[in-house]
């Protein structure tokens, strides 16, 4: 008789045991995970250049630089310029 009391589980009991309780916490469990993933990718993930590339997210665009650059030589010697022109006109 006590053999049979250790194994007294019916059934149901076995399979709740064994099937549908590790099913409910690795279902849990993985909610959990990707709703974390979600909330980070939303807020934090998104906005970093590097996995904007590896996801392909953002496309960068290169523009082109114009042949006409204005370094700060021509900055300078066009700001001579207009104050010599300035100078030359408040003259007379």
């Amino acid at each position: 008789m006590e053999s049979s009391l250790g194994c007294s589980l019916a059934y149901s009991d076995r399979l709740n045991f064994f099937v549908v309780r590790p099913v409910l916490a690795l279902s849990f469990v993985l909610s959990f995970l990707v709703l974390g993933w979600c909330l980070a990718w939303k807020l934090l993930l998104v906005h970093i250049p590097l996995v904007q590339e590896i996801f392909g997210l953002k496309k960068k665009h290169y523009l082109p630089k114009p042949v006409t650059r204005h370094r700060f030589s021509r900055f300078y010697s066009t700001l001579s310029l207009n104050n010599n022109s300035n100078s030359n006109v408040s003259a007379p």
